[in-house]
């Protein structure tokens, strides 16, 4: 029998996270990836350049409109790459396109106890002025590997800023 609703109702407690996904922005005119400093207000890594990303929301499922039904169990394919096209135009203003690369992935638990997990995929970008969303960032940069040195970064970004680089420059 499908569902009705979404619910956690039947959810293992222990195996509840926050899926969470950011997006390397790459420039191809200039070889560059977009990042963001992030607004000194933010539960985590407040005042750290990062790139845009956010949680994946029960809103993002609309389960009268899956886009299969897998037997009696509902999908929503290409939830992630939904999701990073609407944070990189609600966090940076910017339209990327639609060739997705793996970067990798992360779990943690956020200062306020929260468990995460985190993939990171990397996109081109299409069009669109950088404008930080306000209360979220402060602050743009367009970084190549080296540049992105000169940041204080989340931890891993200088790192992911490279990968994304070259798996655009390489293709």
């Amino acid at each position: 029998m499908k569902a009705e609703k979404i619910s956690i109702d039947n959810a293992k407690k222990d195996k509840l996270f926050y899926f969470v996904a950011n997006v390397l922005i790459y420039r191809e005119s200039d070889g560059k990836c977009l990042i963001l400093k992030r607004d000194p207000r933010e539960k985590v890594h407040p005042g750290r350049w990062g790139t845009p990303g956010g949680k994946l929301e029960w809103n993002d499922l609309d389960i009268s409109n899956p886009t299969r039904m897998n037997g009696d169990v509902i999908d929503f394919e290409n939830a992630v790459e939904g999701l990073l096209r609407r944070e990189a135009k609600e966090e940076a203003g910017v339209e990327i396109g639609n060739d997705f690369k793996y970067i990798n992935s992360n779990a943690f638990i956020r200062p306020d106890e929260t468990p995460v997990v985190l993939i990171k995929l990397a996109a081109k970008y299409v069009s669109g002025e950088v404008i930080p969303e306000p209360g979220g960032f402060t602050d743009f940069a367009w970084v190549d590997a080296e540049e992105v040195k000169n940041y204080e970064c989340i931890d891993g970004v200088p790192e992911e800023v490279s990968k994304a680089i070259n798996l655009f420059k390489t293709n």
